[in-house]
């Protein structure tokens, strides 16, 4: 079965976004200020709030559920009601951030996504992020393509990461966040795709188990040395690079690490090595 449609996270998978820096410093703000007097009723250090922090309880969860995950993390008395104050500076922070092009796309992402597209595969963006759309319209890929000396018929000038999409699920107030499947699964539907001719890229477990409760193939990207943890959360191929994935046998329906392609065998394998 050949793959006909590829789903991709944003934030962390397609560029490098400053979220986890807006979540931390927004925090660290609120303790140096506002929530000062209760600080030492929690286990909140500044430095505690680190990538992994971020990847096992924000990554992936609509805004004001990943600002209540942080300060249950925490410790924060009355989280959910703190919560909502949170994650409204939380988005001031990001906007902030983006507006000074504090964030960088990722080559390799970029190349695989245009070498997936030119096999005639549709692609979706699917990030719980609202923001996702502000990151994907500032990427040129016109600029970027001739930088790379490649051609694509369907890369106009001036054309941006985000007019590349068949369909953008991102932002959208789904009732579950990931690892529930339902942000992927709306995003092969608005592919007109069946779920299982879709490959979906992510960089944070849930994001991974999301794909994988919805019958899609998933393909790790691991930016964090967090390769064990992805194929544990059962991703059919991890990689650190996405320039470390065979385009031959993607094509033919299979995810694979380029060098080691196999001519027979199962459709999809697992490589979180």
């Amino acid at each position: 079965m050949q793959f006909q449609g590829g789903i991709f996270d944003v934030d962390g998978v397609l560029v490098e976004s400053p979220h986890a820096r807006a979540w931390r410093e927004t925090l660290e703000e609120l303790f140096r200020g506002e929530w000062l007097e209760f600080v030492d009723r929690t286990r909140y250090q500044p430095a505690a709030f680190g990538a992994d922090v971020y990847l096992d309880h924000v990554s992936g969860k609509p805004r004001l559920a990943g600002a209540e995950a942080a300060l249950v993390y925490f410790g924060v008395p009355d989280a959910s009601q703190r919560a909502p104050r949170y994650a409204e500076l939380k988005q001031r922070r990001i906007i902030e951030l983006i507006e000074h092009g504090e964030f960088e796309a990722f080559d390799d992402a970029l190349r695989f996504i245009l070498a997936v597209r030119d096999m005639g595969i549709r692609v979706a963006a699917a990030s719980s992020s609202k923001n996702a759309g502000l990151f994907l319209k500032q990427i040129r890929l016109d600029t970027f393509a001739t930088a790379q000396g490649k051609r694509y018929d369907f890369v106009s000038a001036e054309m941006s990461l985000f007019d590349l999409f068949d369909a953008d699920v991102s932002g959208r107030d789904f009732p579950e966040g990931k690892p529930h499947p339902e942000i992927f699964e709306t995003a092969a539907r608005e592919l007109s795709l069946p779920p299982e001719v879709c490959f979906v890229v992510e960089d944070a477990v849930s994001g991974i188990e999301a794909a994988k409760a919805g019958m899609m193939a998933a393909l790790g990207i691991a930016r964090h040395d967090d390769a064990d943890r992805l194929g544990e959360a059962g991703a059919d191929l991890v990689v650190p690079t996405l320039d470390d994935v065979s385009l031959g046998a993607l094509r033919e329906g299979r995810l694979e690490r380029r060098g080691t392609e196999q001519t027979a065998g199962p459709t999809r394998t697992t490589d979180a090595s």
